[in-house]
């Protein structure tokens, strides 16, 4: 328990400050978890919005903001493409040259 006053409002204040913090964290959490369920161009944009808030107000590091946002823009751009079973290759005949005299 803290004893001086200096020490009780620093109490208050960090109390104020995780419990934003914790609604931030937790909003970032819910766009994520909606974004991977049905990516959308109008999600990703609004995530990325909420997690360089959460950076600029000092929640989450840059560099962890960085990779998420790397790892979830991959997320939507897999892959399309169907591959070929078969491919045929074609071959040239090519007669002898006849050597020059």
């Amino acid at each position: 328990m803290p004893i001086t006053r200096g020490a009780v409002k620093k109490l208050k204040q960090d109390k104020k400050r995780s419990d934003v913090n914790l609604l931030v964290k937790k909003s970032v959490k819910e766009i994520i978890k909606k974004y991977k369920h049905s990516p959308s161009p109008k999600l990703l944009a609004q995530l990325f919005s909420r997690l360089d808030t959460a950076c600029k107000k000092n929640i989450y590091h840059a560099n962890k903001v960085a990779r998420l946002k790397s790892r979830l823009s991959s997320f939507s751009q897999k892959p399309k493409t169907k591959l070929i079973s078969s491919v045929k290759s074609i071959r040239k005949t090519t007669s002898k040259k006849q050597p020059q005299k």
